[in-house]
């Protein structure tokens, strides 16, 4: 077993020990369900793998970590309210099981809980900590409000989109890494490139998954390929092939936008057609290598044995590489 599946398993323990059993059950119940749901416990882990690469005590980061899963499972219970989406991990959702209400309620109560778990940090540590954490729910929450504008605005650029699943996805895994190593007393140096390491492979992996869902397998993936071009959806690869299309490939491409006679399947077929002839994978690729080089260059900066950065280089190898 890898430090990374090892750091996972502990995680799960760790969440199984500590149940809500407060009152009202209403307000609690959601909580234990959300963290029973399961999830890949990637950030958390990261977490006290951080911890960890740095000599620190795993006793003195465990908190942090739940921390860290609570409040991502917090974001999630929100965020499927605003997107209205009726199944998390092949469950219901909070809003569909109980309520709205319910589930804003229990979400804020999350973040509450996050907080309580991230202050009991060593009191050295302590404010560089929260100044983190509370930097990245500040960010996340602006990732999300961007995600939304993005849904009724036409202008939007690469920048613009880049700028939006940082915040959205990237800056969480990044301060994951980050509270590990502060937790450990990591120098300054060395917490700014585990950070930096954390963000450019968040940014990669969400292009990653822009791909999946263009030209992932439809039975590895999961979820029904060519998604994002049914619903108009702006990624990197739209955003690209709406910079690069002149001419007739451009009035395809509008046509295809806007059409209301298109079939789904014949829509996703035609938009991947343009796809191809404007090399959309290969230059989205590219874009995608960028940010993961960055991250592995960020990795090679840091101070400690080799080895010991294996397993990193090794998670981020593996996001790259993933089919689903």
């Amino acid at each position: 077993m890898d430090k990374l599946t090892h750091f996972i398993h502990i995680i799960d323990e760790e969440i199984q020990k500590r149940p809500f059993n407060k009152e009202p059950q209403q307000l609690y119940q959601p909580l234990n369900y959300t963290l029973g749901l399961g999830g890949k416990r990637i950030r958390p882990a990261l977490l006290l793998l951080a911890n960890d690469l740095f000599g620190g005590k795993q006793a003195l980061a465990i908190d942090a970590a739940i921390a860290i899963e609570i409040f991502h499972n917090f974001t999630l219970i929100h965020d499927d309210i605003m997107d209205n989406a009726p199944i998390r991990r092949g469950h219901p959702t909070v809003f569909k099981k109980w309520n709205v209400n319910t589930a804003i309620l229990s979400g804020d109560v999350m973040l509450v809980e996050s907080y309580k778990l991230i202050s009991t940090c060593e009191s050295v540590v302590l404010p560089e900590v929260l100044k983190t954490f509370n930097k990245m729910a500040a960010e996340v929450c602006e990732g999300q409000q961007y995600d939304m504008n993005f849904e009724t605005q036409q202008n939007i650029t690469i920048d613009d989109y880049l700028k939006m699943i940082e915040l959205k996805t990237a800056v969480l895994l990044g301060a994951s890494l980050r509270i590990g190593a502060l937790i450990a007393k990591a120098s300054v140096t060395d917490v700014n490139h585990i950070y930096a390491f954390g963000q450019n492979i968040g940014i990669a992996f969400q292009l990653m998954d822009d791909l999946l869902d263009v030209y992932g397998n439809p039975e590895k993936f999961g979820k029904q390929v060519g998604g994002d071009i049914i619903s108009n959806k702006k990624t990197y690869l739209l955003l690209k092939a709406k910079e690069l299309a002149k001419n007739e490939l451009k009035k395809e491409l509008e046509f295809c936008l806007s059409s209301k006679t298109l079939s789904p399947e014949n829509k996703v077929n035609r938009v991947k057609a343009i796809y191809s002839q404007l090399k959309i994978k290969e230059l989205t690729m590219n874009e995608m290598n960028h940010f993961y080089n960055t991250a592995i260059a960020h990795l090679d900066s840091i101070e400690v044995p080799n080895e010991k950065k294996l397993v990193f280089e090794q998670f981020a190898k593996g996001l790259m590489q993933r089919e689903y």
